[in-house]
């Protein structure tokens, strides 16, 4: 495989940087340089980018730019909104609605509250991965103070029907966050059409640079700051901006305002044919997710008797990279929490691929791996009979 080119089938882990966005970060590592918060000409000239990379983003997710609060990425968003929510409003109640499917930088600030005397009820999904607007009206209670859904799945793909959760949370005041670090730049993602408090991203999902994210914080929202130690960010987060990652987030985010609506259509096409042809080359093999209220660039399989992990190590050897769900939790070998709120017995939940595509796929490349896809499985099948 030395002399082969690799095929990259693993965008929801990461994706590569647009070569557009790195010349644009370049001159905020050695010409404009400033700390935003210093007061002489070479700090202003980084406030200034930063404030319009605020603004291109609160375009983009119709936000107000005092709404938008720059992080170091998904895990710190999503760790602010919860941990901020819930100390600010625990005199009003102790009790927190969350899905069962969240990322884990959600779900293990809930399970650490929960240790602290908080509330927890986990919404069941059904088999395609989807919370029932009803299930979440059903279970609120006069002490609810949040409910916390993702906008899409970063394992299945499946989209939730955040607009209709919000507008319950909405009616009853309560704090909504979603998790948008897999939506953004990927569907058209609108804070006000969601009625969501806050909503978290990341760039590196979007082609920006890793290490930088943001946090939507609706105006008036009460929120408890997270990191301490300065007055940045309208004093809502501490430390020094990281502005070549914000510059970059800026540019990031105008890219996919320009490309975003053809890239759904090419992508929709591409795992439209994978999820058509891998159940069809391969028997025993099952599609997790929803069929249709899914990423366009998400598509995620189970297969009867294949080790997940085999499967990897062999697509790796024939030049394709891919995965078997979040790669924050890659290595820890049992069966993953999304597949078994899905049902999935540990088997095929441990027998799982996720292919995802991006903006440089080709059709060529998924031609290769549908080609290379079933005689992998045979040959794991057969080692294992």
């Amino acid at each position: 495989m030395s002399d082969q080119k690799r095929i990259y089938l693993d965008y929801a882990a990461t994706t590569p940087t647009d070569p557009e966005v790195i010349r644009t970060m370049e001159p905020y590592f050695y010409q404009s340089f400033g700390n935003p918060s210093s007061p002489h000409a070479v700090g202003r000239g980084s406030k200034k980018a930063v404030e319009e990379a605020r603004g291109i983003l609160a375009d983009f997710i119709e936000a107000r730019s005092e709404e938008v609060v720059f992080t170091s990425g998904g895990t710190e968003s999503n760790n602010h909104a919860i941990m901020g929510a819930v100390r600010s409003l625990k005199a009003r109640g102790n009790h927190i609605i969350v899905s069962k499917i969240e990322h884990h930088s959600v779900l293990e600030p809930v399970l650490y509250l929960e240790k602290e005397g908080f509330e927890i009820t986990f919404l069941e999904v059904d088999s395609s991965g989807r919370v029932d607007p009803d299930d979440v009206k059903r279970v609120i209670t006069d002490k609810t103070i949040l409910i916390a859904v993702m906008h899409a799945s970063n394992e299945i793909g499946t989209i939730q029907p955040v607009e209709a959760i919000g507008r319950i949370a909405s009616e009853r005041k309560i704090h909504f966050h979603v998790d948008g670090v897999q939506s953004v730049g990927h569907i058209p993602v609108s804070v006000s059409k969601i009625g969501c408090t806050t909503l978290s991203l990341a760039a590196h999902k979007f082609y920006g640079p890793p290490g930088v994210g943001a946090l939507y914080i609706r105006r008036g929202a009460r929120m408890a700051n997270y990191l301490l130690g300065g007055d940045q960010e309208r004093g809502r987060r501490a430390s020094t901006e990281n502005v070549p990652g914000i510059v970059g987030l800026g540019k990031a985010v105008a890219l996919c305002g320009i490309r975003m609506a053809p890239e759904i259509q090419d992508q929709n096409f591409l795992r439209d044919r994978l999820i058509q042809e891998v159940p069809a080359r391969i028997g025993d093999c099952f599609l997790n997710g929803h069929p249709t209220q899914r990423l366009p660039n998400n598509s995620h399989f189970s297969f009867v008797a294949i080790v997940g992990e085999s499967l990897l190590m062999s697509l790796d050897m024939a030049g394709i990279a891919a995965s078997m769900g979040s790669a924050c939790t890659a290595g820890a070998l049992k069966p993953s929490h999304v597949l078994k709120a899905l049902g999935l017995s540990d088997e095929l939940a441990l027998g799982s691929l996720r292919i995802s595509i991006g903006r440089w796929t080709k059709k060529e490349e998924i031609d290769y791996f549908l080609d290379q896809l079933p005689g992998i499985v045979n040959r794991l099948r057969l080692a294992r009979a």
